[in-house]
């Protein structure tokens, strides 16, 4: 059974069965949300997802968008829109305890992209920060 954390542990999750999708969205909302260009979320059934420990807090980004959180260490967990994702839960990629296994299989919101994300590949890499 696929688990899940926030970053200081104080959150925990799991759930069961095979995601609907796996996405890298790039809108306005889950950049400001995330201060990351882009965010990778996996669907499952809202009955196939439980908090394991601790409680999560909830922030509406917008009038249909619950995002939950941790509280102490701030770490994004997962995302609810009925009326977008009608009975499914958005869980972010990251705080899977094994990420690896869910790679995203497409991009969404493109339009609201940062332009300079298209030249990231090319910008030079290291496996750990330079000296």
């Amino acid at each position: 059974m696929p688990t899940g954390r926030c970053h200081c542990g104080k959150i925990a999750y799991r759930f069961t069965g095979e995601p609907g999708h796996r996405s890298v969205c790039h809108c306005e909302d889950c950049r400001r949300c995330a201060g990351a260009t882009g965010v990778a979320w996996l669907s499952v059934a809202r009955d196939q997802f439980a908090i394991e420990r601790g409680e999560p807090r909830l922030y509406r980004s917008s009038e249909n968008t619950e995002r939950y959180f941790c509280g102490d260490c701030g770490s994004g967990l997962y995302y609810v829109n009925e009326q977008v994702l009608p009975g499914l839960v958005d869980i972010q990629i990251a705080t899977v305890d094994n990420p690896e296994a869910y790679p995203p299989e497409l991009h969404v919101q493109m339009d609201d992209a940062l332009a300079w994300e298209a030249g990231l590949p090319g910008l030079p890499a290291f496996a750990r920060y330079p000296g």
